[in-house]
């Protein structure tokens, strides 16, 4: 399958609206600076049924693990790029308007704050 990198943080595609059948994102949710607008512009470039594949880590459900998040957060933002641990990312994706599809979200063994993985298929609606 021809994939096409477009090569920016995700917030203003150099594509047109409706022009895309599919959008991969791996790992950078977290660390795009506006994830709301990059969502609404992965919406916009997707045509009506088209799909955003992603995998992200975001927040644990467990509230313990969470506040530790909380409390790391901004030092992970430093050392990482601005990543953000704590985002709720099914969330942020449901409030894009992009419907959840398909949802696993699991820890990764050993790594409670920083290994709570979301991979998700997200379908834009037909209008």
């Amino acid at each position: 399958m021809p994939v096409e990198f477009v090569g920016t943080d995700g917030q203003r595609l150099p594509l047109e609206t409706g022009s895309v059948d599919h959008v991969l994102a791996t790992w950078t949710l977290c660390s795009i600076p506006d994830p709301d607008l990059a969502l609404a512009e992965i919406r916009r470039v997707l045509r009506p049924g088209g799909t955003f594949h992603f995998v992200e880590h975001g927040r644990h459900p467990d509230p313990k693990v969470a506040r530790w998040q909380d409390r790391l957060t901004p030092l992970q933002r430093v050392i990482a790029g601005g990543c953000h641990l704590d985002w709720l990312i099914d969330s942020l994706v449901r409030s894009s308007g992009l419907e959840l599809a398909e949802v696993s979200d699991h820890e990764v063994s050993g790594h409670k704050a920083t290994g709570y993985m979301y991979e998700v298929v997200a379908t834009k609606p037909a209008p």
